[in-house]
């Protein structure tokens, strides 16, 4: 299990995070300036870079034709006052189905720009498909965001924590005109980090920085214990006094507490619902254990305001679908509010084998156990239409006996 914390001692910006993770993870650049360059239509370059008293990278993208040139790189000055292109989100998403990015690249991608969307939504009071970025929308910022989608797919599951953001301070103007710092839709972005003012103003952390850490769903660091395998610095182009404007990124590694145990960031959702008849409740969530992303959706009975029976529903999904997830309960479901929060989850290796018994086609779920014991549990679904429990008990045990026996010999030809 990988876990990451960032330390984002001048901010955290799109180019900053590229930069340190690839100070990280040199063995990715090229890979992910490739990924950059053939979405955005622009060169990108990853520089050494440090200032006097750090050392580290910095991520460049090239002015595109037709940009303002004013000799600095976008995302420094995420709201500066020159104009980087209009672009709706419709159209960026487009863009990016229709490329040739792998499907996890153009995930983690269409994810960041959906939280911008989001935010930009409600700040503008429009729907996220109407947003229409400004500065985010330049190819720089396209650039930014796609290195950082190809670089989460390229290290994989990981855990995300980060330290105090710097608040900043002080106004800045925007294509809406001036804000204040944090700029409206970064706040939003914000909400649950914890933030502190280090006395030094300026917008510290921008739109596309603060997309991408609500997208990892970066948490309080809390207690670490893992050994610590790399370290990288991505620098931003301001310069602050007193401060190294960069973002530190600390990889550990820890070890599973077994061997073949996995582990996995899951969003968890609960609520209870004490007003919607039990055949109605039982149709809502099938189709939310049906929606992408969720893992499981049990129901326990629980005892509610006035001693009322109700139902206690809980939801586990994917921390990226969380968002959509939440909308789905609001709409299948009587609840008017519902709680939210991350957990780790702990789970045994698993594959699947099919396999025919008696006519009948069983697909067993094997699950490596530790101590190298290897158990099979045949799929109920597919034990449906066999007639009475004995002959259901019979084709199981075939079915599970086989596939075992069948990958255990597999595993060893291998050796």
């Amino acid at each position: 299990m990988r876990h990451i914390h960032l330390h984002p001692l001048g901010g955290a910006a799109g180019d900053m995070f590229v930069a340190c993770m690839l100070d990280a993870f040199p063995e990715h650049r090229d890979a992910v300036i490739q990924a950059a360059e053939a979405v955005a239509g622009t060169s990108c370059q990853l520089l050494a870079h440090g200032d006097g008293i750090l050392t580290g990278a910095r991520f460049m993208v090239a002015e595109a034709p037709g940009d303002a040139a004013d000799g600095h790189h976008h995302l420094a000055h995420e709201h500066h006052h020159h104009q980087h292109g209009h672009r709706h989100w419709s159209d960026i998403r487009a863009l990016l189905e229709a490329s040739a990015l792998s499907r996890a690249v153009k995930d983690h991608a269409i994810g960041i720009f959906s939280v911008l969307a989001e935010a930009e939504g409600r700040v503008h009071g429009v729907p996220p498909d109407s947003v229409a970025f400004h500065e985010v929308g330049a190819v720089d910022s396209i650039a930014d965001i796609v290195a950082a989608a190809a670089i989460m797919s390229a290290i994989g599951p990981t855990r995300w924590t980060i330290a105090a953001l710097p608040l900043g301070g002080g106004t800045v103007r925007t294509a809406h005109g001036v804000m204040p710092v944090p700029a409206p839709a970064t706040a939003l972005l914000l909400e649950g980090f914890i933030l502190h003012d280090d006395g030094t103003g300026g917008e510290r952390v921008t739109p596309t920085g603060a997309a991408i850490l609500r997208y990892l769903h970066c948490q309080a660091p809390g207690a670490t214990q893992g050994r610590l395998c790399r370290s990288g610095y991505g620098f931003g182009t301001r310069l602050l006094p007193g401060i190294s404007n960069c973002l530190r990124a600390l990889v550990f590694e820890v070890d599973a507490v077994a061997a073949g145990v996995e582990h996995r960031q899951l969003a968890v959702i609960s609520f209870e619902v004490d007003d919607q008849s039990g055949e109605d409740l039982a149709l809502g969530l099938d189709r939310v254990r049906m929606a992408e992303g969720v893992h499981d959706v049990v129901q326990m009975a629980a005892f509610g305001k006035k001693s009322r029976l109700a139902v206690h529903v809980q939801v586990l999904t994917r921390p990226d679908m969380l968002d959509d997830v939440v909308r789905l309960c609001f709409q299948e479901t009587t609840t008017i509010g519902l709680r939210t929060h991350m957990v780790q989850g702990r789970t045994l290796t698993r594959r699947f084998a099919a396999g025919e018994i008696d006519g009948h086609s069983v697909t067993t779920k094997l699950v490596e156990r530790p101590g190298g014991i290897l158990t099979g549990k045949a799929e109920a679904e597919h034990l449906r239409d066999i007639a009475s429990h004995a002959g259901r008990v019979q084709i199981r045990r075939q079915a599970e006996a086989q596939a075992t026996t069948a990958d255990l010999d597999q595993e060893r030809t291998k050796r």
